[in-house]
C-alpha cells in the first residue's frame, strides 16, 4: 500500500528523519564529565577514549555496526579507561544522566499528529543491557526506525540515508534531516534532503517548526 502524500490537514506530507543523540537528548557532555570524575576518572576520559585511543575507536566503531554487542564493549572500554573501572553495564552508567530533548521530542509528535512521516537515524551505542531509546522514552515517536547496529551501517555512509529514505516512503525533496555532528549533514545534502544542523534545540525547533508548519508544544 502506498504511503499517503498529504498530511491531516491536507498540505503535502512531509518526512522528518531525526538522529538521536543531541538531537533527541541534551548534549552528553556535561554529564559524561561529571560521570567520569564520579569514577576517580579525568573529566575528558570519556571522550578521549571513544575518540582519540586507536583502540577506543575501533571498539566504538564495531559497536555501531553490530559487529560486537554493548556488553562486549563495555568490557573492552572499561579496561581502556582504568583498570578500577566496573565493566558492568558501562554505557549505561555513563549515558543514564543525559536528558531527553523535551522540546525536540514535542516537535516529533507535532510532525507525527500532522500526518507528516517522522523517522529515527541513529548511529547505536548499543541496545543491550543499556537501551538508550527506551530508556529516554522515544521509541514510539517515530513510523521508522534505522538504527545503525541493526542495519550494519552507520552515517555518514550514503546508503543509510538512502535506507531511510526507503523505508520513509518520500523523496529526498520533501525530507528535512536534523542531526548535531556537521560531518553527518552532506550526504543527506547531496540527496536533495533539507539539512538542520542542531547546535540549540530551541533554534533547532524553531526551524523545523517553520518548515514543518507544526508548533512544539510541551504537556503540562
Amino acid at each position: 500500500m502506498p504511503h499517503r502524500t498529504a498530511s491531516a490537514d491536507g498540505r503535502e506530507q512531509l518526512g522528518l528523519i531525526l538522529d538521536f543523540a543531541g538531537v533527541l537528548t541534551a548534549s552528553p557532555l556535561a554529564v559524561h564529565r561529571a560521570w567520569c570524575v564520579s569514577e576517580g576518572l579525568a573529566p575528558e576520559a570519556w571522550r578521549s577514549t571513544l575518540n582519540d585511543h586507536p583502540e577506543g575507536r575501533r571498539l566504538y566503531a564495531a559497536l555501531e555496526v553490530g559487529e560486537i554487542g554493548q556488553a562486549e564493549w563495555n568490557e573492552g572500554t572499561a579496561a581502556l579507561l582504568g583498570a578500577h573501572v566496573d565493566p558492568v553495564n558501562l554505557m549505561g552508567r555513563a549515558w543514564a544522566g543525559v536528558p531527553a530533548a523535551r522540546r525536540m521530542a514535542a516537535l516529533a509528535r507535532a510532525a507525527r499528529a500532522a500526518g507528516h512521516r517522522v523517522a529515527l537515524l541513529s548511529n547505536s551505542f548499543g541496545l543491550d543491557p543499556f537501551n538508550p531509546y527506551e530508556h529516554v522514552g522515544i521509541w514510539d515517536l517515530f513510523d521508522v526506525h534505522v538504527v545503525s547496529e541493526l542495519v550494519g551501517m552507520a552515517k555518514p555512509d550514503p546508503a543509510i540515508y538512502r535506507l531511510t529514505l526507503d523505508r520513509i516512503g518520500l523523496p529526498a525533496e520533501r525530507c528535512v534531516f536534523v542531526d548535531d555532528h556537521a560531518v553527518n549533514l552532506p550526504p543527506a545534502t547531496e540527496l536533495g534532503i533539507t539539512t538542520v544542523h542542531a547546535t540549540d534545540e530551541d533554534e533547532a525547533v524553531a526551524e523545523l517548526e517553520a518548515l514543518l508548519g507544526v508548533s512544539a508544544v510541551l504537556a503540562a
